[in-house]
């Protein structure tokens, strides 16, 4: 049976809102399917280029940015502030010896968010979940809690923006990058390198566009078929990812995006067994193509060290091309009080198992994603700021999940730098 971008319609769904109005839903797809497209096929196969050589352990993936972006917080200088914030990690990773960092922030699509419950119930009162801008209000009201598809449009419209923004900076980023270089080497206490300070113009550096295809009545309109490529492609970014709750084999998120020709990543969990991640690799893989797959390890620091072997020795012995990356904020979530947060010392030692893991096991530790945003916001605990839970009140901005703030995320930078100079300094298993 040949693959539509409706074909997921045909398996059970997780994680979709229940619109109660279906000829709004109908109309607001409709509009979609005619709007502009958010990325181009150009792109998506130059970033997969690039994934691929991440693959083969020529590159470094970056991945990161917010939670969920919100409609309240968009702007041109929220979409400066990720950019620059997304360049200066990637220029201290590539002061550490992995000169090509690949950066993909987690923006221009990522307002969705899977949630535990349908529902929540506050006084008495049962409403909807929130489950991001895209589909519902974060407020507590019955309008605002009821899913209304109309928001797709302005998720589309704000994305469109943003994609346009992106491409300026990036145009004008060239500039930035000797000093932006130079900086990197001296908080590692390294010489630059003057050939890296001399880059020609054209390998100006650019950031990619992901989300999680988690509402997939925004994502079928947005997929485009390509005579050229003779290829269905995801229109609404570079790459996409399949959320921990969303990876089930039957489900419709890996029916869609198994007809999908861009990168796509699968977050890999506690859960995830070596036998599911084979058959998941065959179904959304099944030509073993490098730069296809991106494989998104969250454990957690305590369980990272029980979990992640086999499952990097599996995909070994199989000779997969996928990538491995870590996620080290999903996996190390606490609540201090009456919020969530994390701890950074929590995620330095996830991000330093996965990579004396991978090199035990004789893999390339080739990414890495984060929650973070340029603002200057008190939700996770720790860093280079000392931030202490009396802290946490200050600025805890986030509708979702905490976020490292710009100096916690150049923190975690350094170190993977550190950890990057370790590993080409190690020779890997067999």
């Amino acid at each position: 049976m040949s693959w539509s971008p409706t074909s997921w319609r045909a398996h059970p769904a997780s994680q979709l809102p229940a619109y109660p109005d279906a000829e709004a839903l109908a109309m607001a797809e409709s509009c979609l399917a005619a709007a502009a497209p958010l990325s181009t096929v150009a792109e998506n196969r130059a970033l997969s280029a690039r994934v691929a050589a991440a693959a083969e352990g020529r590159a470094f993936l970056l991945q990161g940015g917010d939670c969920a972006e919100t409609f309240a917080e968009f702007g041109a200088d929220k979409v400066r502030t990720t950019f620059n914030l997304l360049l200066d990690m990637a220029a201290l990773i590539a002061a550490g010896g992995q000169e090509d960092v690949v950066t993909v922030a987690r923006i221009a699509g990522q307002f969705a968010k899977p949630r535990s419950a349908d529902s929540e119930t506050v006084d008495g009162v049962t409403l909807p979940a929130y489950r991001g801008d895209i589909v519902n209000a974060a407020a507590f009201d019955p309008a605002g809690r009821t899913p209304d598809p109309m928001r797709m449009l302005e998720v589309h419209r704000q994305s469109g923006i943003t994609v346009d923004l992106l491409r300026a900076y990036a145009a004008a980023a060239y500039a930035d990058e000797a000093p932006r270089r130079r900086e990197a080497a001296r908080r590692l206490g390294l010489r630059p390198d003057p050939v890296a300070l001399a880059r020609d113009p054209a390998s100006a550096p650019r950031v990619f566009t992901s989300h999680e295809a988690l509402l997939l009545h925004y994502e079928e309109p947005l997929t485009r078929w390509d005579e050229a490529s003779e290829a269905w492609w995801s229109l609404s970014a570079n790459m996409v990812w399949i959320g921990e709750r969303t990876r089930h084999l039957d489900g419709a998120h890996v029916a869609y995006a198994s007809g999908i020709a861009n990168t796509i990543g699968v977050k890999c969990g506690p859960s995830l067994t070596p036998d599911e991640l084979l058959r998941l690799a065959e179904t959304l893989d099944p030509e073993n193509r490098a730069g296809r797959l991106v494989l998104i390890g969250r454990f957690g620091a305590e369980e990272i060290a029980r979990r992640l072997p086999a499952l990097m020795a599996t995909t070994q012995a199989a000779g997969l091309n996928a990538l491995w990356a870590i996620d080290p904020m999903h996996g190390n979530t606490r609540t201090v009080g009456a919020r969530k947060t994390r701890f950074v010392d929590d995620i330095l030692a996830e991000t330093a198992a996965f990579f004396a893991i991978a090199r035990a096991e004789g893999v390339h530790p080739g990414g890495l994603h984060l929650e973070l945003t340029g603002d200057h916001v008190t939700e996770c605990l720790g860093g280079s700021a000392a931030l202490a839970e009396a802290d946490l009140p200050r600025r805890y901005l986030t509708h979702c999940d905490p976020r490292l703030n710009a100096a916690q995320a150049l923190d975690v930078a350094a170190e993977v730098a550190r950890l990057v100079m370790a590993d080409v300094a190690t020779p890997r298993a067999a």
